[in-house]
């Protein structure tokens, strides 16, 4: 009697426990809709990028991804609501490569730790910048360029999106390496910066490829050289910079897919399927490439090592040109 009530016992325990265990089990993501954070506003390129993404990624996966724009202190504000968030893949980050790699060094503080508090998934996409002159300056290569700064140094304008964007440190490698100084003018945002710089009130800027490429094209603004350490497609006949005798200023524009630390690696795999995928989709890389963006649909561990030496450089950068966010 006794063996018998003890064995009703376990069984019932055992009952008990996979009874628990099954209720807690991870069920299959994604089972409710995914938000995908831009800490921007709508309409810019990591806007259009995280779009695209979410579209194909929710085809693929049979759930809604919703772009969610959260824009505030250069990128940060958005990518600390994500570093909050549960890790369940739920609730992502699409940002440029300024909340990861330069406003921890930008900033006096950031609601997370670009280095701890991320998955990374993948990089979707890049693009080098542009050297691009105003439609009233005669400079038309990199020598004339320089000749320009070192006659008037401190004094020749270059515009860009913001302290700490892209465009704005191509300017600051662009002029340690080619031993000049120019005057940095900073706006809010890329729109207002080529507004001016197509009016001529300011002289020179270093700009996404994608954001001035129809400029280009139309004969608004003049292509100098790009930053990248080949030539773009979409400008065969602009040399890069090294092509054009400045070593050691390959700079590009990126946007990078993350998560809270702490995704289940089934999850994480399965996301960053879905996201490679979506960049290689036919329709998905033509829309990319025909403005000037590259495919890059890197893998997490690829994206990861990027990051940290993405970190290490601009944080040397910022520090030894004494950039600040003011």
């Amino acid at each position: 009697m006794f063996i018998k009530k003890k064995l009703l016992l376990i069984a019932s325990a055992c009952t008990l426990a996979f009874g628990s265990s099954a209720q807690t089990a991870p069920a299959a993501w994604p089972e409710k809709p995914v938000t995908i954070v831009v800490p921007f506003p709508a309409g810019g390129s990591t806007d259009m990028v995280a779009r695209a993404m979410a579209l194909h990624m929710g085809e693929k996966l049979g759930q809604s991804f919703v772009v969610d724009n959260r824009p505030g202190a250069t990128g940060t504000l958005g990518a600390g609501a994500v570093k909050r968030a549960a890790p369940d893949g739920y609730t992502l980050l699409v940002s440029s490569l300024g909340a990861f790699v330069v406003a921890p060094h930008l900033l006096k503080s950031v609601p997370y730790d670009a280095l701890k508090d991320f998955d990374y998934i993948t990089v979707p996409v890049q693009a080098p910048n542009v050297l691009v002159a105003a439609p009233n300056q005669k400079a038309r290569t990199v020598n004339e360029v320089i000749a320009q700064l070192k006659a008037n140094s401190g004094k020749v304008s270059f515009a860009s999106s913001g302290n700490g964007s892209s465009d704005h440190l191509s300017a600051e490698v662009f002029w340690q390496q080619s031993g000049t100084e120019g005057l940095h003018i900073p706006y809010k945002g890329g729109a207002p910066a080529i507004n001016d710089l197509l009016g001529g009130q300011v002289e020179f800027s270093f700009q996404n490829v994608n954001s001035v490429l129809a400029h280009i094209r139309a004969g608004k603004l003049h292509a100098i050289a790009v930053t990248g350490d080949k030539r773009s497609p979409v400008l065969p006949d602009v040399p890069t910079l090294a092509e054009a005798g400045v070593a050691g200023a390959e700079v590009y524009s990126w946007q990078g897919m993350a998560a809270p630390k702490g995704l289940p690696a089934a999850v994480k795999k399965k996301l960053s399927d879905a996201a490679i995928a979506a960049m290689n989709d036919p329709a998905v890389k033509k829309r990319m490439l025909d403005q000037g963006l590259e495919i890059v649909a890197s893998t997490p561990e690829a994206f990861t090592a990027y990051q940290a030496r993405e970190f290490a450089r601009w944080k040397t950068v910022i520090e030894t040109r004494k950039i600040t966010a003011d």
